[in-house]
C-alpha cells in the first residue's frame, strides 16, 4: 500500500509527463525501487524493479525497431541492427531516465544512495526500462510509445546520422577484417571512493596492449579504450 506522500509524489511526475490517470500507481512506485531499498528493512512494503525491467527491455527494443524500420525503408537489416543497438545502449537509457527525470524518484537503500546511485548509469538505465514496463502493463503501447520515442529523440537522431558512440562495436567490426584477429578487455587499475570510482581499462588486440582509457564505471573506461584503439589502428 502507497503511503500517501509517495502516491502524491509519483502522481505529479506523471502529471508532469502528461500520462493518463490509468497508470497503476504500484507499478510505477515498484519500477522506481532499485533493489537495494528492500535490503534496508522495507522487505514487504514493495517488490523492486527487475521483473519490469525485464519486461520494458523488451518493449523498448520493439518501439524503437518498429520506428526505425517504418522511418527508413532503404536502410538494410545490418544498419537497423547498428542503430537499434546504439539507441538503446545503457548511456541511452540513461540519457531517457534524466530527460523523464526519474532519478529524483528512485528509492535506493541507504548505502546505494549515498554513493549517488540516483545518478549512477546502470540504476537509470535499468529504472527507465522498469517505467516503460510498468507503463506498457498498465497504459498500454500506444502511449508507452509515445513516452520512449519523445526521451529517446535525441540519441535516435544520432544514430541516425552516424554518430553510434558504440566503440566497442565499431572496434569489433574493424578488426573481424581480418578472421582470426581477437579482442579481449581488462580492468588494470580502479581507484577513489566507492562513490566516486576511476577506472582504468585496456584493450588486448591478439593478446597485445593497444590502448587504454578512463571512466567512471568499467563499461564507460572500456568504451574510452575501444575508442582510442579505433584511432590508432585507422591512422596506422
Amino acid at each position: 500500500m502507497l503511503k500517501d506522500d509517495r502516491r502524491k509524489r509519483l502522481t505529479e511526475l506523471l502529471t508532469t509527463l502528461k500520462i493518463e490517470d490509468n497508470a497503476d500507481l504500484e507499478l510505477i512506485n515498484e519500477a522506481l525501487t532499485h533493489p537495494s531499498y528492500l535490503f534496508d528493512g522495507n522487505n514487504g512494503t514493495v517488490g523492486h524493479n527487475q521483473r519490469l525491467e525485464f519486461l520494458g527491455d523488451a518493449v523498448v527494443g520493439l518501439i524503437v525497431a518498429r520506428y526505425l524500420f517504418n522511418k527508413y525503408p532503404r536502410k538494410t537489416e545490418g544498419e537497423l541492427t547498428k542503430m537499434r543497438a546504439a539507441i538503446v545502449c545503457e548511456a541511452s537509457l540513461a540519457h531517457g531516465a534524466k530527460d523523464l527525470n526519474l532519478g529524483e524518484y528512485l528509492q535506493l537503500g541507504k548505502g546505494e544512495e549515498l554513493m549517488g546511485g540516483a545518478n549512477r548509469t546502470s540504476n537509470l538505465a535499468d529504472c527507465f526500462e522498469a517505467f516503460v514496463g510498468a507503463l506498457y502493463l498498465s497504459t498500454g503501447l500506444s502511449e508507452v510509445q509515445e513516452l520512449i520515442l519523445k526521451a529517446l529523440k535525441c540519441k535516435i537522431h544520432d544514430a541516425v546520422n552516424g554518430k553510434i558512440g558504440d566503440y566497442k562495436t565499431q572496434l569489433q567490426e574493424f578488426i573481424q577484417r581480418s578472421p582470426d584477429n581477437n579482442l579481449a578487455y581488462k580492468i588494470v587499475h580502479e581507484e577513489g571512493p566507492d562513490h566516486k570510482k576511476s577506472f582504468l581499462a585496456a584493450v588486448y588486440l591478439n593478446n597485445q596492449e593497444i590502448a587504454q582509457g578512463r571512466g567512471n564505471t568499467k563499461k564507460a573506461a572500456e568504451q574510452q579504450a575501444a575508442k582510442s584503439a579505433l584511432n590508432k589502428l585507422r591512422n596506422l
